[in-house]
């Protein structure tokens, strides 16, 4: 199966972009309705029928060999973050798209019907709602977060009714999830493992644990020129210090990570001691155990600096709260297996450090997840991600004899 034709899709659909400076795709946008409807026309060209959910999700559905045949879903995301690379969710799009195609062509007809998710919302970019998408499939639609803005005012509601959507319609994007088979992700691995093994792909055996925090940090603001410095209450200094915290205590558990990815200083004027600043958190390990513990190592460490600065901290949870998802054993060894047939060489197993929707939809099904290979590095969230198209066509090979052998 050709990589060149699943690389040059990508390519295609990169340039629906919120930004014409870089590619960022958030929910909704007249970029994000563009790229919907390019996935959907590929899905009724591979011989789908098409159809896009109360919530955005584009879904294509490919027949099994009998009506009463039990549903494999497969997907992945076409949102992304800001700035971020071009194969990130879409990958795992297009290639389940290439199967079907193939499929399609040789008039064959499995044994589960197959459908394909395209998932409006991930990343939560726009709105602050990671999984937005995946949860209101699997039943799990929050109506609060209708009334979320985005940074220019404007409603997750008032987004969806711009996009031809009732907003009050979204909770019957639910499926049946006894009509399912399983759900399998195809991502790209997002990280330099496989990249560093000389292996095109892996199955994932778990994914981690994660939880994001914005904390407020408040001192006492005051002339820069007349304090003294040991009476001060500088809010930016001692988020400083917790920024640095953050990385010393997850480095100190076993497999966890912190990360501060953004930070504002309130009214921030360059002769002012800064008194209120905010930050994000997000802190991430293979488990909750150690998740649990990293982030509580971290709120301990918040508290002992602001009460020597003389600030108070105070961390709010944001929607971000994941727990660790194991992927089914027996999907493990079926990738494996076809892996093992196409390539002839002994799978890789590698765990996965980023979220993905596989593991709000095995709240509700078995769930098994195929990576491929990051060439630059292994970068992404990041203009520089990439895959080549040697391995776009084999993740196609192998997942195409997965799907035969299912």
């Amino acid at each position: 199966m050709q990589g060149t034709e699943i690389v040059g899709r990508v390519a295609r659909l990169g340039r629906h972009s919120d930004s014409p400076d870089h590619y960022t795709r958030t929910l909704f946008t007249p970029a994000h309705r563009a790229a919907a409807a390019e996935i959907a026309a590929w899905m009724g060209e591979a011989g789908m029928t098409v159809r896009t959910d109360p919530i955005g999700n584009v879904i294509g559905r490919y027949a099994g060999a009998s009506a009463d045949a039990k549903t494999l879903l497969m997907g992945s995301h076409f949102d992304s973050v800001r700035n971020g690379g071009k194969f990130d969710g879409v990958l795992g799009i297009l290639v389940p798209i290439a199967c079907v195609a193939e499929l399609n062509a040789r008039g064959e007809r499995l044994r589960v019907a197959i459908e394909v998710a395209a998932f409006s919302d991930e990343e939560g970019a726009r709105f602050q709602t990671s999984f937005l998408s995946s949860r209101a499939l699997i039943g799990r639609f929050d109506p609060e977060v209708l009334e979320r803005r985005d940074a220019d005012g404007v409603s997750l509601a008032a987004a969806m009714r711009e996009a031809g959507l009732d907003p009050a319609a979204a909770p019957r994007a639910a499926l049946d999830p006894s009509r399912l088979a399983g759900y399998v992700e195809l991502h790209i691995e997002q990280g330099p493992v496989l990249l560093d093994a000389g292996k095109p792909l892996g199955v994932v055996t778990s994914i981690a644990s994660g939880i994001r925090y914005l904390v407020r940090v408040s001192g006492e603001a005051g002339h820069a020129g007349t304090v003294p410095m040991s009476r001060r209450r500088d809010a930016l200094a001692a988020a400083s210090e917790m920024v640095l915290a953050v990385e010393a205590q997850c480095a100190a558990v076993d497999s966890a990570v912190g990360t501060v990815g953004i930070l504002k200083v309130k009214d921030g004027t360059g002769n002012v001691i800064p008194g209120e600043v905010e930050f994000t958190v997000d802190v991430r390990a293979p488990d909750d155990a150690r998740r649990h513990a990293a982030e509580a190592s971290v709120l301990r460490e918040f508290e002992r600096i602001a009460k020597r600065r003389g600030v108070s901290a105070e961390p709010a949870r944001g929607p971000h709260d994941v727990k660790g998802v194991p992927c089914a054993p027996w999907l493990q060894d079926r990738l494996a297996q076809s892996i093992e047939r196409r390539t002839g060489a002994a799978a890789a197993r590698l765990p996965s450090g980023a979220g993905h929707d596989a593991m709000i939809l095995a709240e509700v099904t078995d769930a098994g997840m195929l990576f491929v290979r990051c060439g630059a590095g292994g970068v992404s969230h990041n203009p520089a991600e990439t895959v080549t198209a040697e391995d776009a066509g084999l993740a196609a090979d192998v997942l195409l004899d997965f799907l035969r052998n299912f």
